[in-house]
């Protein structure tokens, strides 16, 4: 897990302006990072794309393009230039912030020359499913990266930078383009494997195409350049630790050898964390974990959506089960929370956003415990405001505020989220527990969360606190709750809201928090 009480962020959001400012932006931010209790960063993919300097990053051209090279359309990335990124990097480090970055190895886009390749049609809903006869299509599958690599005028190669390997159709086993009959369906190779590769569940028969030109991994020519890339970007970057995109459409066994491979060559850990985003089969989660041989943490995708189904509902939602079928129920170790990401903010693919007067509810749930590994999201530090087409084809303004509390809840975290776990799940509109804290500090804290009316929960803190006041950190309340000889008090919390409370005289901390 990392580090002590240890917080993640992910960095980005898919709206963040293509100004090629977000890697100085981390470099005048890491001390405040730091500071506020941030111990390590998810950065954005740092490769060039198919839209240049415009990309998000997800849209793979080149893995060794960090920002250097004149390639599709532009030097830096959407996000700045390689020798912004390292030094990124290196000021996080100077703060004591490791960094993971976000490799995106499923598919490449943006090719330099089209192929002539069979190829099946599948069905789209199920890949199993063959469509007509095979036939002759032409694919975009030849990457010859001109802006790192010099050719002579026989297509030899006379120069290069970091690697000369080069991709064509041998190296992916399918696409979703025909240029050829400018047709867009799934396109399956035909003739260097003949199958897609062997996928963990069964959605959409086999889910291992997903976009662009689908990297084949049954390829030991394939797998060998990315355990190649994998060493010389861990070694040129210093980076800290990996978030893998799109993983459950990539065979499990690749990514097993992979990590073996890259924690074995450079003798670090490199904490890792998949995105296997399933909300709704707690199962297969549990699956890919085991199956990983716990080498990789997964996002907990079940919790973010009952996060979000909380936020529409109000009293309609039982608090008490708010962690039902949940990873963090099941495998908490592993399990990397968050309230909200690039994928389930508004107008995103997977959009599914936590309502706004919820979110210090489901921040207090993953920062005011002791089970998971939280993951903040960058609007809700920084804020963010974009227009974007909804599905309707109609244009909308987005406004995502700030949340006001999570600098507070930060703090909390950092100073007081120590010691047993005491949880009061017994009513459905109102929950609440508690945390001892420190033996050598006074620092335990009780949170009330109400998704319904005023309400109060008496809770147990510890027995050395009798006769001594609890004020509300986050300052909602402006009772002094007085604990009793039993060490119980009797703990208030608003309407649709979330209270934590701790002792008065907490020296200079409660102070901070206010």
């Amino acid at each position: 897990m990392g580090k002590s009480n240890g917080v993640l962020m992910q960095y980005f959001h898919w709206y963040i302006p293509a100004d090629g400012s977000l890697w100085k932006k981390i470099s005048s931010e890491a001390k405040n990072l730091s500071e506020m209790g941030i111990t390590a960063l998810w950065l954005p993919p740092a490769f060039k794309g198919l839209g240049g300097g415009l990309s998000v990053g997800y849209d793979i051209y080149d893995l060794y393009d960090l920002g250097e090279f004149n390639q599709k359309g532009s030097v830096r990335t959407k996000y700045g230039t390689k020798d912004e990124f390292l030094k990124a990097i290196s000021d996080a480090h100077k703060n004591g912030i490791d960094v993971y970055a976000d490799i995106v190895f499923n598919h490449k886009a943006g090719a330099d020359f089209k192929e002539r390749v069979w190829a099946q049609k599948v069905d789209f809903n199920d890949r199993n499913v063959e469509v007509g006869e095979p036939k002759i299509i032409e694919a975009w599958t030849k990457f010859t990266f001109p802006g790192r690599i010099k050719y002579d005028q026989d297509g030899k190669i006379l120069d290069y930078k970091y690697s000369k390997f080069t991709w064509d159709y041998l190296h992916f086993d399918g696409v979703d383009w025909d240029d050829r009959e400018k047709e867009n369906a799934v396109f399956k190779f035909e003739g260097h494997g003949d199958s897609w590769e062997k996928m963990l569940a069964s959605e959409k028969g086999n889910y291992d195409y997903l976009m662009f030109a689908d990297i084949d991994f049954d390829m030991l020519e394939v797998k060998q350049e990315l355990k190649d890339w994998a060493k010389w970007f861990a070694e040129f970057t210093k980076i800290d630790g990996f978030r893998l995109d799109a993983i459950k459409h990539i065979s499990l066994n690749f990514f097993n050898e992979w990590l073996d491979f890259i924690r074995n060559e450079t003798k670090k850990e490199f904490f890792t964390v998949g995105e296997y985003w399933n909300p709704f089969d707690l199962e297969v989660l549990q699956r890919y974990i085991i199956e990983s041989g716990y080498r990789m943490h997964l996002f907990d995708a079940p919790l973010q959506n009952r996060f979000h189904k909380a936020s529409k509902y109000g009293t309609g939602f039982d608090l008490r089960t708010i962690f039902y079928d949940t990873l963090l129920s099941k495998f908490p170790i592993h399990s990397v929370t968050l309230v909200d990401n690039h994928d389930t903010q508004p107008l995103q693919a997977l959009e599914a956003p936590v309502e706004e007067w919820f979110k210090p509810i489901a921040y207090s749930l993953i920062l005011l415990r002791q089970e998971g590994y939280p993951c903040i999201f960058y609007p809700d530090i920084y804020g963010a405001e974009y227009t974007d087409k909804g599905r309707d084809g109609n244009d909308y303004k987005i406004v995502l505020n700030p949340v006001k509390e999570l600098p507070k809840l930060l703090n909390l975290r950092k100073n007081c989220n120590f010691g047993k776990q005491i949880d009061y799940f017994d009513f459905p509109t109102c929950i609440g527990w508690t945390r001892l804290g420190n033996d050598d500090k006074q620092n335990a804290f009780a949170v009330v969360v109400s998704n319904g009316d005023e309400g109060y929960k008496e809770m147990f803190v510890g027995e050395k606190y009798a006769g001594q006041i609890f004020l509300d950190a986050l300052g909602k309340r402006t009772d002094e709750i007085k604990i009793n000889e039993q060490g119980v008090g009797k703990f208030t919390v608003n309407a649709k809201s979330v209270s934590v409370w701790v002792v008065e005289n907490f020296g200079s901390f409660i102070k901070e928090c206010w």
